[in-house]
């Protein structure tokens, strides 16, 4: 038997409110926002739509270079040479010839900082299993589907113009937050505002993240601008402990980037507050049991659960807890048997696994002959009640 219990004021009691936050509304023609520290994505816009990432693709090149300094294959400190066509490369850059053998630190600093296409293409060809920035975006491309980005193809390693180079927002997201938790020694690179690339050339040397030193807690990641893509950003702010990573495209000019990035961080931190939902260990519900010693055990949830909520008030939260019962003895304590839904205006629904919060041993001859009784007698009851009516097997309240 399935039973399903709707318990939406327990829910609102565990928040303490009930809240619906304001819709974000923005001018980028793509975008993705996500709550890394909880997982909830707060805004979707053309989020798995394959477009020109113009350079916020250097995120995939970066993390293929920290892969290959972290297990060996470049050492931090190694020259690597610039080829012909490496330098032939025109727009950022670090202003790389022929004549150059660059460190792997500078040149990862060149990519990151300075948006260099043509130290892109240098750790390209260095990492590349036949020495060409080609071989280098298949090498890119597969590693992508690996990491669960499925909308992302790759021609170059710089985001140069392509019509078959594309990534989705929600990729360029998943690319974010793997370089901040697979990466925590190198990810503060992100943060540098400028870098003096032997004095070359003074007027490249500042990072162009437009929120980067704004207060806001701004430390990451990436720039991008094509005429084809328009000017985006894959940004990462931190305020409390809370983490936020957000991709934007499409936008027509470097002010409306900067001023749509500030905007979206604040709402992200000021529409949503992180809280604790539910306590390890307090009942959420209760499920009868077949065959035990008890007639009941208790649900609740393995660990302290916490969830993004949004801090305006609104419309009510709903929840639902759902299990199959009664439930089999015997039973062990932290066993699953059920899953709290948790419900929410303007937030992906949260689905959390509910336990026992007690061991129960399989009963004696006395328990079974009991519940053997309330079966028999609840038939007996049933058919005497409406002959007609057949037992239900979904049970549900509100």
């Amino acid at each position: 038997m399935t039973q399903a219990l709707r318990t939406a004021a327990l829910a609102l009691t565990l928040l303490g409110s009930t809240a619906m936050a304001q819709q974000f509304e923005t001018s980028a023609g793509s975008g993705f926002v996500m709550d890394m520290t909880t997982g909830t994505v707060l805004l979707e816009k053309n989020a798995d739509a394959p477009l020109p990432p113009a350079s916020m693709s250097k995120l995939m090149t970066i993390y293929m270079a920290f892969e290959a300094v972290a297990d060996g294959r470049l050492r931090i400190d190694e020259e690597l040479p610039v080829s012909a066509h490496a330098a032939s490369y025109g727009g950022s850059s670090m202003f790389l010839d022929t004549t150059d053998r660059v460190t792997v630190e500078d040149l990862l600093r060149g990519v990151i900082v300075l948006s260099g296409n043509d130290a892109s293409t240098v750790l390209a060809e260095a990492l590349s299993p036949d020495g060409t920035e080609t071989g280098f975006a298949r090498m890119m491309t597969a590693r992508a589907r690996e990491m669960g980005m499925n909308n992302s193809t790759f021609a170059n390693s710089s985001g140069w113009p392509d019509p078959s180079h594309r990534m989705s927002m929600r990729d360029l997201g998943i690319l974010a937050e793997r370089l901040i938790v697979d990466f925590p020694t190198f990810y503060p690179i992100f943060a540098e505002q400028e870098f003096l690339f032997d004095g070359r050339v003074p007027s490249n040397s500042r990072n162009r993240n437009p929120i980067l030193g704004l207060g806001i807690g701004a430390d990451g990641l990436k720039t991008g601008h094509t005429s084809e893509a328009g000017y985006g950003l894959v940004g990462s702010a931190k305020q409390d402990g809370r983490r936020i990573i957000f991709v934007l495209s499409g936008m027509d000019t470097p002010q409306e980037r900067a001023e749509e990035s500030e905007k979206i961080v604040n709402w992200a931190f000021r529409q949503f507050a992180q809280r604790e939902v539910a306590a390890s260990g307090v009942r959420i519900a209760t499920a009868d049991v077949w065959m035990g010693e008890t007639q009941q055990i208790g649900l609740t949830v393995a660990e302290d659960l916490q969830m993004l909520v949004p801090t305006t008030n609104g419309d009510t939260l709903n929840a639902s807890v759902s299990f199959d019962g009664p439930v089999q003895a015997p039973i062990t304590a932290g066993q699953t048997l059920g899953e709290l839904v948790i419900e929410f205006d303007g937030l992906p629904d949260r689905r959390v696994p509910l336990v026992a919060d007690a061991d129960v041993a399989r009963g004696g001859f006395m328990p079974r002959m009991r519940t053997a009784a309330q079966v028999l007698l609840g038939k007996v009851t049933s058919r005497t009640a409406n002959p007609a009516a057949a037992p239900a097997d979904t049970e549900e309240a509100t």
